[in-house]
């Protein structure tokens, strides 16, 4: 049998309907070796309090529903473990810069209006009948974008990300990152349509460069790689505009 051992979690805790503000309650959960932080938290609402509230699907590190601020770093909770915090204590908090729906879950509206208008989609660069077959690609033209479609929409980087804290109008790197993915794909026509957004104030240049985004990624997306690409992007659909203004971008 593993050996099981105490550790106090310390959570948030936020109704709308009765609280006033935030606070902290603390509970003692036994654990074992293997325990995910995501596992203490289903531990308290099964045994403890069945009041909290938070969110969680694959317990993989695939769906991207259970991140949480862990210890003050973003994290997924189903891929942190107790055993690393031991025996101090360790605090759960709902992601910053979101707001709080209640306890853990966040208010995700943000993000997912960001996401809809970078239209995360191939757009066809051309017309093409079924019965012609595939789009085909090299291996090279995948590389240009695979590593930006593995994000899964954690929002893990939002909540690294001091300017995203500053001005929540900032598209942000993980929506940028996954705009990087379409415009890079071979098969995809939609960039015209993407660069506006990048462009804008409020897009690649609202980043300053500090990169936490890419650091707390579990997928390995590099966030950040995707905003410096942008910003080269960006600043030759400037140039281009003047040598071709009526062509836009190229």
């Amino acid at each position: 049998m593993a050996e099981t051992r105490t550790i106090e979690m310390e959570v948030l805790r936020y109704h709308p309907e009765s609280d006033s503000a935030p606070r902290f309650q603390s509970y003692q959960v036994p654990f074992t070796p293997d325990m995910s932080v995501l596992q203490g938290l289903q531990y308290i609402k099964d045994h403890l309090d069945g009041s909290l509230t938070f969110r969680w699907s694959c317990r993989m590190a695939i769906c991207g529903s259970c991140g949480h601020m862990v210890n003050g770093v973003p994290q997924l909770s189903c891929h942190t473990f107790l055993r690393d915090y031991f025996p101090a204590k360790v605090r759960v908090e709902p992601l910053n810069h979101f707001p709080i729906l209640r306890d853990l879950a966040i208010d995700q509206t943000d993000f997912l209006t960001k996401l809809e208008s970078i239209k995360p989609y191939i757009i066809p660069a051309e017309d093409k009948p079924v019965e012609s077959g595939e789009f085909l690609q090299t291996p090279a033209q995948l590389d240009r974008f695979y590593q930006f479609s593995q994000c899964i929409n954690c929002l893990l980087c939002y909540a690294a990300c001091p300017q995203y804290g500053l001005n929540s109008d900032f598209i942000g790197p993980g929506a940028m990152a996954l705009l990087h993915r379409y415009n890079a794909d071979s098969r995809d026509g939609g960039r015209a349509e993407r660069m506006p957004l990048v462009n804008e104030e409020e897009g690649v240049w609202s980043c300053t460069l500090v990169g936490y985004c890419s650091e707390v990624c579990p997928k390995g997306v590099n966030p950040a790689n995707a905003v410096n690409q942008n910003k080269v992007n960006s600043a030759l659909d400037y140039f281009f505009r003047f040598l071709m203004p009526k062509g836009g971008t190229r």
